[in-house]
């Protein structure tokens, strides 16, 4: 029976509702791969990021396991605790949300370009080298990349876009964002962010807000990117 297309505008967590049902009804066999991110996107007829985000749901609740290089596979309902349990409280998708991130602190990191002060400055630094140091460690540098961000929307001198970025990055900590974050954040990938974060500092430090925004938005895409590599090119 071919799936459904929902509405673009309808969030991930439908889709992974659609999926579940569906492997309730034994379409999706246990233990057979599903099908590739992009014949989801087509059949479902949405995004392949929104897809990747239902599939992560579905992970972390246990309906399927993702085997990084090979797939997506569907479980064993006796091999899943989580099955039996109400599905996870919805939560911001988390490549959705990147792309929120990159419309907003786009405009942050161009206003610091302009208002930044020399304490600002010193500790977008800071942060940065912290990030290096907890990378060089092997441990990922949340701390000193959430330093970084905030330090950016604190030059900014507005309460609310500070919350607001806040809230973005407290964001991570949930099991969705985590899960994805455990598939595809390595030490590499964080030396890349480390790179990238010096090409905003370099442009919020010259004063060009265009440059800033720039640079900003190609951290975002990039890290989108990141997060959405293909599952059978990805090995751990």
């Amino acid at each position: 029976m071919p799936l459904p297309a929902i509405e673009p505008q309808r969030l991930y967590r439908q889709i992974a509702e659609q999926l579940r049902v569906r492997m309730g009804q034994a379409e999706f066999a246990i233990g057979t791969r599903l099908p590739a991110e992009r014949d989801l996107a087509k059949q479902l007829g949405v995004s392949r990021p929104t897809v990747r985000e239902a599939l992560i749901a579905l992970e972390v609740e246990g309906w399927v396991e993702v085997r990084s290089g090979s797939g997506v596979y569907v479980r064993e309902r006796a091999a899943s605790p989580r099955v039996a349990a109400e599905p996870l409280p919805p939560e911001w998708g988390p490549l959705e949300m990147i792309r929120a991130r990159r419309v907003v602190e786009g405009e942050t990191a161009a206003l610091a370009a302009i208002q930044a002060k020399r304490r600002d400055i010193t500790a977008m630094r800071e942060a940065i080298d912290s990030m290096t140091q907890e990378a060089d460690g092997g441990i990922a540098p949340l701390t000193g990349d959430r330093a970084f961000h905030t330090a950016i929307v604190e030059a900014c001198g507005n309460g609310v876009l500070v919350e607001t970025v806040q809230t973005f990055w407290d964001s991570r900590h949930g099991p969705v964002f985590e899960r994805l974050g455990g598939h595809f954040e390595t030490v590499p990938s964080w030396r890349a962010a480390i790179q990238e974060h010096e090409a905003v500092l370099a442009a919020i430090r010259s004063r060009d807000p265009a440059a800033a925004r720039a640079a900003m938005h190609a951290h975002m895409d990039k890290s989108h990117a990141r997060f959405s590599a293909s599952w059978r090119r990805t090995k751990k």
